[in-house]
Protein backbone atom coordinates (compact mmCIF):
# COMPACT_ATOMS: atom_id res chain seq x y z
CA UNK A 1 0.00 0.00 0.00
CA UNK A 2 1.31 3.36 -1.02
CA UNK A 3 2.34 5.69 1.94
CA UNK A 4 1.43 9.56 1.24
CA UNK A 5 3.42 10.84 3.76
CA UNK A 6 5.51 12.73 1.29
CA UNK A 7 3.27 13.52 -1.00
CA UNK A 8 4.42 15.92 -3.42
CA UNK A 9 1.99 18.74 -5.16
CA UNK A 10 0.59 17.90 -8.11
CA UNK A 11 2.77 17.83 -11.23
CA UNK A 12 1.09 20.25 -13.47
CA UNK A 13 1.35 23.01 -10.68
CA UNK A 14 5.03 22.12 -10.56
CA UNK A 15 5.81 21.87 -14.40
CA UNK A 16 3.46 25.29 -14.82
CA UNK A 17 5.03 27.07 -11.89
CA UNK A 18 8.74 26.38 -13.66
CA UNK A 19 7.54 27.61 -17.08
CA UNK A 20 6.44 31.05 -15.67
CA UNK A 21 9.77 31.08 -13.48
CA UNK A 22 11.82 30.39 -16.84
CA UNK A 23 9.98 32.60 -19.31
CA UNK A 24 10.38 35.37 -16.46
CA UNK A 25 13.82 35.06 -16.43
CA UNK A 26 14.50 34.53 -19.91
CA UNK A 27 12.65 38.10 -20.10
CA UNK A 28 14.97 39.56 -17.60
CA UNK A 29 11.75 40.25 -15.74
CA UNK A 30 12.24 39.69 -11.50
CA UNK A 31 9.84 38.12 -9.71
CA UNK A 32 8.78 41.19 -7.64
CA UNK A 33 7.94 42.87 -11.14
CA UNK A 34 6.03 39.85 -11.50
CA UNK A 35 4.42 39.97 -8.39
CA UNK A 36 3.87 43.60 -8.19
CA UNK A 37 1.91 43.60 -11.94
CA UNK A 38 -0.18 40.75 -11.24
CA UNK A 39 -1.07 42.16 -7.86
CA UNK A 40 0.01 39.21 -5.72
CA UNK A 41 2.61 38.82 -2.61
CA UNK A 42 5.71 38.38 -3.56
CA UNK A 43 5.73 34.67 -1.45
CA UNK A 44 2.68 34.12 -3.14
CA UNK A 45 4.62 34.33 -6.91
CA UNK A 46 7.20 32.21 -5.24
CA UNK A 47 5.09 29.54 -4.21
CA UNK A 48 3.80 29.00 -7.75
CA UNK A 49 6.91 29.13 -9.27
CA UNK A 50 8.20 26.52 -6.93
CA UNK A 51 4.89 24.37 -7.84
CA UNK A 52 3.47 24.58 -3.75
CA UNK A 53 0.62 26.69 -5.36
CA UNK A 54 -1.75 26.28 -8.30
CA UNK A 55 -0.71 28.88 -10.48
CA UNK A 56 -3.52 31.53 -11.02
CA UNK A 57 -4.88 32.34 -14.54
CA UNK A 58 -4.09 36.03 -13.41
CA UNK A 59 -0.86 35.33 -12.85
CA UNK A 60 -0.40 33.46 -16.03
CA UNK A 61 -1.93 36.14 -17.99
CA UNK A 62 0.09 38.74 -16.46
CA UNK A 63 3.47 36.36 -16.88
CA UNK A 64 2.48 35.64 -20.88
CA UNK A 65 2.05 39.40 -21.95
CA UNK A 66 5.23 40.61 -19.55
CA UNK A 67 7.24 37.44 -21.18
CA UNK A 68 5.63 37.98 -24.84
CA UNK A 69 5.31 34.32 -24.26
CA UNK A 70 2.49 34.71 -26.92
CA UNK A 71 0.16 32.47 -25.18
CA UNK A 72 2.37 29.89 -24.52
CA UNK A 73 1.45 30.40 -20.56
CA UNK A 74 -2.16 30.94 -21.21
CA UNK A 75 -2.44 27.60 -23.05
CA UNK A 76 -1.75 26.07 -19.71
CA UNK A 77 -5.24 27.00 -18.31
CA UNK A 78 -7.09 23.63 -19.61
CA UNK A 79 -4.22 21.47 -17.66
CA UNK A 80 -4.89 23.32 -14.10
CA UNK A 81 -8.51 22.28 -12.73
CA UNK A 82 -8.71 23.03 -9.27
CA UNK A 83 -8.11 19.98 -7.33
CA UNK A 84 -11.41 18.10 -5.79
CA UNK A 85 -9.12 17.13 -2.96
CA UNK A 86 -5.95 17.68 -1.25
CA UNK A 87 -2.98 15.75 -2.98
CA UNK A 88 -2.55 13.55 -0.45
CA UNK A 89 -5.43 12.41 0.27
CA UNK A 90 -6.22 11.25 -3.80
CA UNK A 91 -5.60 7.69 -3.08
CA UNK A 92 -7.69 7.60 -0.05
CA UNK A 93 -10.70 8.93 -1.83
CA UNK A 94 -10.58 6.39 -4.50
CA UNK A 95 -10.45 3.68 -1.61
CA UNK A 96 -13.25 5.37 0.22
CA UNK A 97 -15.58 5.40 -2.73
CA UNK A 98 -14.92 1.37 -2.76
CA UNK A 99 -15.49 0.41 0.54
CA UNK A 100 -18.00 -1.80 1.52
CA UNK A 101 -17.77 -0.64 5.47
CA UNK A 102 -16.07 2.25 7.10
CA UNK A 103 -15.57 3.57 10.81
CA UNK A 104 -14.08 7.17 11.59
CA UNK A 105 -13.13 8.01 14.86
CA UNK A 106 -12.77 12.05 14.83
CA UNK A 107 -11.34 13.95 17.36
CA UNK A 108 -11.21 17.51 15.41
CA UNK A 109 -13.25 18.20 12.79
CA UNK A 110 -16.74 16.59 11.81
CA UNK A 111 -16.16 13.14 9.70
CA UNK A 112 -16.95 14.70 6.14
CA UNK A 113 -18.97 12.45 5.22
CA UNK A 114 -21.85 14.01 7.69
CA UNK A 115 -20.80 17.87 7.17
CA UNK A 116 -23.52 20.35 5.86
CA UNK A 117 -22.42 22.85 2.99
CA UNK A 118 -21.79 25.74 6.21
CA UNK A 119 -19.56 23.57 8.14
CA UNK A 120 -17.84 22.27 4.85
CA UNK A 121 -17.04 25.91 3.64
CA UNK A 122 -15.91 26.77 7.34
CA UNK A 123 -13.72 24.32 7.67
CA UNK A 124 -12.02 24.82 3.96
CA UNK A 125 -12.14 29.08 4.83
CA UNK A 126 -9.57 28.09 8.00
CA UNK A 127 -7.12 26.11 5.52
CA UNK A 128 -3.49 28.17 5.86
CA UNK A 129 -1.87 29.16 3.25
CA UNK A 130 -5.62 30.23 2.28
CA UNK A 131 -7.98 28.22 -0.72
CA UNK A 132 -8.30 30.28 -3.68
CA UNK A 133 -11.44 30.85 -4.88
CA UNK A 134 -12.06 28.55 -7.51
CA UNK A 135 -10.55 25.53 -5.47
CA UNK A 136 -13.15 25.93 -2.12
CA UNK A 137 -15.65 25.96 -4.92
CA UNK A 138 -14.33 22.51 -6.29
CA UNK A 139 -13.84 21.11 -2.79
CA UNK A 140 -16.70 22.27 -1.51
CA UNK A 141 -18.25 20.69 -4.25
CA UNK A 142 -16.65 17.80 -4.16
CA UNK A 143 -16.87 16.97 -0.68
CA UNK A 144 -20.79 17.73 -0.70
CA UNK A 145 -20.62 14.73 -3.79
CA UNK A 146 -18.95 12.04 -1.39
CA UNK A 147 -22.07 12.02 0.67
CA UNK A 148 -23.82 10.32 -1.81
CA UNK A 149 -22.39 7.41 -0.06
CA UNK A 150 -24.60 6.91 2.72
CA UNK A 151 -27.26 6.30 -0.11
CA UNK A 152 -25.86 2.88 -0.42
CA UNK A 153 -27.83 0.56 2.04
CA UNK A 154 -25.17 -2.50 1.06
CA UNK A 155 -22.24 -0.39 2.88
CA UNK A 156 -21.98 0.21 6.84
CA UNK A 157 -20.82 3.39 8.75
CA UNK A 158 -19.86 3.42 11.43
CA UNK A 159 -18.69 7.28 13.28
CA UNK A 160 -17.59 7.67 16.99
CA UNK A 161 -17.19 11.96 17.52
CA UNK A 162 -15.66 13.98 20.74
CA UNK A 163 -18.08 15.64 22.37
CA UNK A 164 -15.50 18.61 22.13
CA UNK A 165 -15.95 18.33 18.54
CA UNK A 166 -19.48 18.46 18.60
CA UNK A 167 -19.64 21.83 21.12
CA UNK A 168 -17.35 24.02 19.15
CA UNK A 169 -18.88 26.67 17.40
CA UNK A 170 -17.99 26.89 13.51
CA UNK A 171 -20.41 30.12 12.46
CA UNK A 172 -24.01 31.32 13.74
CA UNK A 173 -26.07 29.54 15.64
CA UNK A 174 -28.69 28.41 13.13
CA UNK A 175 -25.78 27.02 11.30
CA UNK A 176 -24.92 25.05 14.58
CA UNK A 177 -27.88 23.85 15.05
CA UNK A 178 -28.38 22.65 11.04
CA UNK A 179 -25.26 20.90 11.57
CA UNK A 180 -26.96 19.26 14.64
CA UNK A 181 -29.60 17.96 12.65
CA UNK A 182 -27.73 16.87 9.99
CA UNK A 183 -26.28 14.25 12.26
CA UNK A 184 -29.18 13.30 13.70
CA UNK A 185 -31.10 12.76 9.89
CA UNK A 186 -27.72 10.78 9.62
CA UNK A 187 -27.96 8.57 12.01
CA UNK A 188 -31.31 7.41 11.08
CA UNK A 189 -30.07 5.63 8.31
CA UNK A 190 -29.88 1.85 9.08
CA UNK A 191 -26.19 1.43 7.31
CA UNK A 192 -25.33 4.44 9.87
CA UNK A 193 -23.85 4.24 13.22
CA UNK A 194 -23.42 7.25 15.51
CA UNK A 195 -21.71 7.13 18.57
CA UNK A 196 -20.48 10.28 20.89
CA UNK A 197 -17.24 9.93 23.47
CA UNK A 198 -17.90 12.22 26.29
CA UNK A 199 -15.30 14.34 27.52
CA UNK A 200 -15.77 12.84 31.11
CA UNK A 201 -14.26 9.86 30.05
CA UNK A 202 -10.77 11.33 30.26
CA UNK A 203 -7.61 10.42 28.49
CA UNK A 204 -7.90 7.41 26.23
CA UNK A 205 -5.69 5.91 23.34
CA UNK A 206 -7.50 7.31 20.53
CA UNK A 207 -6.89 11.11 21.32
CA UNK A 208 -3.73 10.28 19.37
CA UNK A 209 -5.28 11.32 16.91
CA UNK A 210 -8.13 10.66 14.10
CA UNK A 211 -8.52 7.96 11.81
CA UNK A 212 -10.28 5.84 9.49
CA UNK A 213 -10.67 1.96 8.76
CA UNK A 214 -11.81 0.90 5.66
CA UNK A 215 -13.05 -2.56 4.37
CA UNK A 216 -13.04 -3.02 0.78
CA UNK A 217 -15.02 -5.45 -1.72
CA UNK A 218 -12.16 -7.86 -1.37
CA UNK A 219 -12.55 -7.47 2.10
CA UNK A 220 -8.92 -6.07 2.74
CA UNK A 221 -8.97 -3.75 5.54
CA UNK A 222 -6.61 -0.51 5.64
CA UNK A 223 -6.52 2.56 8.14
CA UNK A 224 -6.15 6.19 7.13
CA UNK A 225 -4.46 9.12 8.49
CA UNK A 226 -4.16 13.01 8.24
CA UNK A 227 -1.90 15.46 9.70
CA UNK A 228 -1.56 19.21 8.61
CA UNK A 229 0.23 18.57 5.32
CA UNK A 230 0.33 14.62 4.74
CA UNK A 231 -1.97 11.92 4.74
CA UNK A 232 -0.97 7.98 5.66
CA UNK A 233 -2.72 5.34 3.72
CA UNK A 234 -1.73 1.62 4.91
CA UNK A 235 -2.37 -2.20 4.67
CA UNK A 236 0.22 -3.40 6.84
CA UNK A 237 -1.77 -6.08 9.30
CA UNK A 238 0.27 -5.36 11.98
CA UNK A 239 -0.19 -1.71 12.19
CA UNK A 240 -3.90 -1.98 11.07
CA UNK A 241 -4.48 -4.28 13.68
CA UNK A 242 -3.63 -1.15 16.03
CA UNK A 243 -5.95 0.87 14.62
CA UNK A 244 -8.57 -1.65 14.67
CA UNK A 245 -7.93 -2.36 18.52
CA UNK A 246 -7.66 1.38 19.06
CA UNK A 247 -10.92 2.00 17.25
CA UNK A 248 -12.42 -1.33 19.25
CA UNK A 249 -11.87 0.41 22.71
CA UNK A 250 -13.24 4.07 21.61
CA UNK A 251 -16.49 2.31 20.81
CA UNK A 252 -16.81 0.53 23.77
CA UNK A 253 -16.23 3.95 25.94
CA UNK A 254 -18.30 5.86 23.71
CA UNK A 255 -21.99 6.45 24.64
CA UNK A 256 -24.40 3.66 22.71
CA UNK A 257 -25.93 4.90 19.96
CA UNK A 258 -28.90 5.35 21.47
CA UNK A 259 -28.05 7.61 24.15
CA UNK A 260 -25.47 9.61 21.61
CA UNK A 261 -28.28 10.43 19.77
CA UNK A 262 -30.25 12.02 22.88
CA UNK A 263 -27.14 13.57 23.64
CA UNK A 264 -26.86 15.48 20.24
CA UNK A 265 -30.83 16.13 21.17
CA UNK A 266 -29.82 17.88 24.32
CA UNK A 267 -27.40 19.67 22.83
CA UNK A 268 -29.17 21.15 20.47
CA UNK A 269 -32.44 22.30 23.28
CA UNK A 270 -29.50 23.66 25.29
CA UNK A 271 -29.23 26.58 22.21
Amino acid sequence: MTTLENSQPPGQWRYCGNQIKRWRQRAGISREELADEAGYGLDYVKMMEQGRRRPTPRALQVADEMCDAQGLLVAALGYLQPEKFASYSHEYMVYEAEAVALSWYESRYLPGLLQTEEYIRAVLASNLPPLDAETLEERVKARLERQALLEIESRSFSFVIEEAVLRRRFSDEEAYKRQLHRLLEAAERRNVTLQVMPSDRGLHAGLRGSFVLLETPEHEHLAYEESHTSGLLYADPEKVSIVMRRHDMVTREALCPGDSLRFITRLLEER
